[in-house]
């Protein structure tokens, strides 16, 4: 299958990085996408045709893919009509689909793992609190969070007619998303 992994990180920062060509046993199959350079990707990945793109059209003609693969990067395309557009190219360039997505009701915030704020105060207060906490690397564009309804309607509204949604849970509370197409 060809598979296009939409948001490669070219540093890794965490094991789930990347996650995709650390695992999938056939790397030739495997195209990845990101706005970032990819000179450190291409040197731990030479199998994996890595494409840097401006963030907005994926230059691929339609149907090119397989399944596309997108690992909690919707949130981090920027404001709503963004991660639509994102979603519109998913649904465009692939035939089936696998997209995760923090919960943004989740009681901890994923990214900065700070408890609560990111539910409780304005998003300009929280990118406040983020700054004067050394973590402003998270702040202004670099992510919008979604809840199950948010993410309903952008699929929704990007044209996806067959998709499900699936919950992953800690306890009580939904962690993420991840949307099957």
């Amino acid at each position: 299958m060809s598979v296009l992994d939409v948001g490669f990180s070219n540093k890794e920062y965490s094991d789930t990085d990347n996650f995709l060509e650390k695992h999938y046993p056939y790397p030739e199959q495997i195209t990845a996408l990101g706005i970032d350079e990819p000179t450190l990707f291409h040197k731990r990945y030479p199998a994996v045709r890595a494409v840097q793109y401006d963030g907005s059209i994926f230059p691929f003609p339609d149907q090119s893919f397989d399944i596309c693969w997108s690992n909690a990067v919707v949130e981090h395309v920027g404001e709503r009509d963004d991660q639509l557009r994102f979603l519109k190219e998913i649904r465009r360039v692939a035939q089936h689909g696998y997209i995760t997505t923090p919960n943004k009701f989740f009681p901890v915030e994923v990214h900065t793992r700070v408890p609560l704020l990111h539910i409780l105060l304005p998003k300009r207060l929280f990118d406040r609190f983020l700054r004067y906490i050394g973590k402003g690397w998270a702040t202004g564009s670099y992510m919008r969070l979604l809840s199950k309804r948010d993410l309903d309607r952008l699929l929704r509204d990007a044209g996806f007619t067959s998709y499900r949604i699936v919950q992953n849970r800690i306890g009580l509370w939904t962690l993420d998303f991840v949307v099957l197409f």
